[in-house]
């Protein structure tokens, strides 16, 4: 029998600042963290956070995801490692990334160039390597179950969040940190995304829009901490909500472009759904993959109306937390996921910005313009999914439950 996991920290730095309830509240509050046509988080200090020796260290990938992690096993009481309820070998962690350590590679290809093999750092592999900012994050904290990175694009950070379920769920693990990560404003990224034409050129996220044009990229981290249900309420701790569910699924269609029909995507939100053991009537809220590129926005809303049938699919409020910081890539299953935690403990919906224009091809209800109260569909705790779409044709779908009050 599955056993039930549960949320007890969540960790974030995003382009609007360092904090889960600052993302929240200030995505509610419909400010945009996105500038100059990217998602910086320009207020993130290391040293504010970070030891000088994690500072000097690591890659800002991984700071990111140290600084994260703080906030998250603070929340959940962790603060110097797991608590004497959890023997610390059956604690997992699995932190994601798209790309790793790119600001690291690119300086120190400069240096490969300009000065020689002799002066490249001994620490760039270590600073580079995917599975970076998961090691440091398991270090610091004393995590000695399972710990790994996860690099599936666009869907890591969402696959990091599933994979530390099924530890917990299935025995391999008693708790878990899981997230993802994610730093690449480089200027080898920037071009390259441009040159696949996948950037927005106006530098406006807009997701679902008629006018939406490209993704923009941005930087950031998350993390959760996710305990099994029973050893959770054992040790007292404040239950923020339950990963209910997971579903994953490849397109096996293209390199970058979405199955168009959204029909592996929609089997991901109905194995998830199968998962939690939720029908598509329990849904209160999609916190949607919503890059604000032509093909994804549509092959989603195609997905979400497969799934969850067309009608009860228009009855569901869609927003995008990418059209107030960006995409960020790795990370961003993981910052949803967080935002979506949020969305259910304060009942309150934040919009998709910048959604204007209705695309007439695109008819589900996606919160235009400003905030609202989130509206129970059964009287019970509340219920969202979160959507993550990448490269590669990976889908992933999170059920997510809120806490019981």
């Amino acid at each position: 029998m599955k056993r039930r996991v549960v949320i007890t920290g969540i960790g974030a730095v995003t382009p609007l600042g360092v904090g889960a309830r600052t993302l929240h509240e200030r995505w509610a509050a419909a400010e945009v963290g996105i500038s100059d046509g990217a998602g910086r988080c320009e207020f993130f200090e290391p040293s504010e956070h970070l030891t000088v020796k994690e500072a000097r260290r690591l890659d800002r990938f991984s700071q990111l995801a140290l600084t994260a992690a703080a906030e998250a096993l603070a929340q959940a009481g962790w603060d110097d490692g797991p608590p004497s309820a959890f023997d610390p070998l059956r604690v997992g962690c699995v932190v994601a990334t798209g790309i790793g350590g790119q600001l690291t590679l690119e300086s120190q290809l400069d240096v490969l160039r300009e000065r020689g093999p002799k002066m490249v750092s001994p620490l760039g592999i270590p600073m580079y390597m995917p599975n970076a900012a998961v090691a440091a994050v398991s270090m610091k904290y004393h995590l000695q179950g399972q710990a790994y990175g996860v690099v599936s694009a666009c869907a890591g950070g969402a696959h990091a969040v599933g994979s530390a379920l099924r530890m917990i769920q299935y025995g391999d693990a008693d708790a878990a940190v899981a997230g993802g990560s994610e730093s690449t404003l480089t200027p080898f990224a920037f071009a390259s995304f441009g040159a696949m034409q996948a950037l927005s050129p106006t530098g406006i996220s807009r997701p679902f829009d008629a006018r939406r044009d490209g993704f923009v990229m941005g930087e950031g981290a998350g993390i959760l901490v996710l305990e099994e249900a029973e050893a959770a309420k054992a040790r007292g701790a404040t239950i923020l909500g339950e990963v209910a569910g997971y579903g994953s699924t490849a397109d096996a269609h293209h390199l970058t472009a979405p199955e168009p029909s959204g029909r592996p995507a929609a089997r991901a939100i109905e194995l998830a759904l199968e998962d939690a053991g939720l029908s598509p009537d329990e849904i209160d809220y999609v916190n949607a993959h919503g890059t604000s590129t032509p093909l994804n926005d549509a092959a989603e809303t195609a997905a979400l109306k497969r799934a969850l049938g067309e009608e009860q699919a228009k009855r569901i409020p869609v927003s995008s937390t990418k059209s107030t910081i960006g995409h960020l890539l790795g990370a961003a299953g993981a910052v949803e996921a967080v935002a979506t935690v949020e969305t259910l403990r304060t009942r309150i919906i934040p919009p998709t910005l910048g959604y204007e224009v209705p695309d007439p091809e695109l008819d589900l209800d996606y919160v235009p313009g400003e905030a609202r109260p989130l509206i129970l569909s059964n009287g019970h705790p509340p219920a969202a999914i979160s959507n993550s779409f990448a490269f590669g044709g990976h889908n992933v779908t999170l059920v997510i439950r809120g806490a019981d009050s």
